[in-house]
């Protein structure tokens, strides 16, 4: 990236309906697309444009995300003089961390002040898409914006919540959703906003020194005729996940091939962590049809329009349709299982028939036996 920007993926308060899924994890860590984590399409996409220097502000059940990241050498950032910075909150205390994203940015101003970047992307990690920040970067300096919201027009988004914004003709923003209310538009809010970093540290201490601590309630909607604040247009796919059905639907579209290409490849390949795992074995009773399946997995039964992760173990006779099943599960002979999802280490025994709704999947938390 020509400009000097660093990037924060904001795990603040982020809006998580995800149920059995998210109760040992952050949502940052959910896992997507047979081998991904959410965090990795935005964690990605700065990378691929160039961002060399990323903090992550972790807030709650981040030891999967600590896990997951480690050093950041699977995205390139392991270097000492840039690199993935894990930032915490700075104290136990249930009160403070209660408290909005701006008080724990306050709590982390050292790391700003000392990063010699003059601009910052600051995202959240559920929107699920490839993006270029350069081009985000390069509207922002045309428009001599103080603040740019990255934004998609999109009516539906498969159940996901998202704010909603409204524009005038010059793309700028003249009103934002204070949260996920009815307003007239189908503009929606990426959660992802660019502005000079001094800028960032001017709102974070007035507005805490007014009592305010919320980035997009506080410092930027009270703030709509104050700032210039723009919204730049996404062209490609998202998937805005944080409820069960979206999860759900988002994961159902990878098996659209075109999407799964352009998601995954366009402008830039998506990173994960990466497992040394032997290819997945098929064995002569199998029978897969229009299926992800990840590495490690044993399909002896038949897959139908399905995301299996690694080392799932579908038996001889079980029949998985329409489901998604997740790390080291177990479809135990002549079960039926579809409209499901699995979390990681779920065994289904023998001769089992579980089945719920397109519109409202079966949902089994980890570790557990069916």
């Amino acid at each position: 990236m020509k400009h000097k920007v660093m990037g924060v993926i904001n795990l603040i308060h982020e809006t998580d309906e995800l149920e059995r899924l998210t109760q040992g994890r952050c949502l940052a860590t959910v896992p997507f697309g047979a081998r991904y984590r959410l965090i990795d399409f935005v964690l990605s996409s700065m990378v691929n444009s160039g961002i060399s220097k990323v903090a992550v502000f972790a807030h709650t059940k981040y030891r999967s995300l600590m896990d997951h990241l480690g050093s950041g050498k699977h995205w390139d950032l392991q270097h000492r003089q840039s690199g993935l910075f894990v930032l915490p909150p700075a104290t136990d205390d249930i009160q403070e961390i209660s408290r909005g994203d701006l008080y724990h940015f306050y709590q982390q101003r050292d790391y700003f002040n000392r990063a010699a970047l003059d601009y910052v992307v600051i995202t959240r990690s559920h929107m699920v898409c490839n993006i270029d920040f350069e081009k985000v970067i390069q509207f922002h300096l045309e428009r001599e914006a103080d603040i740019t919201v990255v934004c998609k027009q999109q009516h539906d988004l498969l159940t996901g919540k998202a704010r909603k914004v409204k524009m005038d003709d010059e793309s700028r923003i003249t009103a934002i959703q204070d949260h996920y209310g009815r307003m007239a538009s189908d503009i929606n809010s990426m959660e992802m906003y660019v502005m000079r970093k001094d800028l960032l540290m001017e709102l974070v201490e007035t507005s805490l020194a007014q009592g305010q601590d919320h980035l997009v309630r506080h410092a930027i909607f009270s703030r709509l005729d104050q700032l210039k604040v723009f919204g730049y247009m996404y062209e490609g796919y998202l998937g805005v996940v944080n409820t069960i059905g979206s999860y759900y639907r988002n994961n159902m579209n990878l098996l659209d091939p075109d999407i799964w290409k352009e998601l995954f490849y366009q402008p830039g390949p998506i990173f994960t962590k990466v497992k040394d795992e032997p290819p997945a074995r098929y064995l002569g009773s199998s029978k897969v049809t229009n299926s992800l399946i990840a590495n490690g997995c044993r399909i002896e039964g038949t897959v139908v329009n399905s995301i299996l992760f690694r080392g799932v173990h579908v038996q001889k006779g079980a029949i998985v349709s329409n489901s998604i099943v997740m790390q080291n599960g177990i479809i135990g002979e002549d079960s039926f299982l579809q409209h499901s999802i699995l979390d990681k280490d779920v065994r289904v025994e023998a001769e089992r028939d579980i089945r719920g709704a397109a519109s409202s999947p079966f949902l089994a938390g980890k570790r557990k036996i069916i």
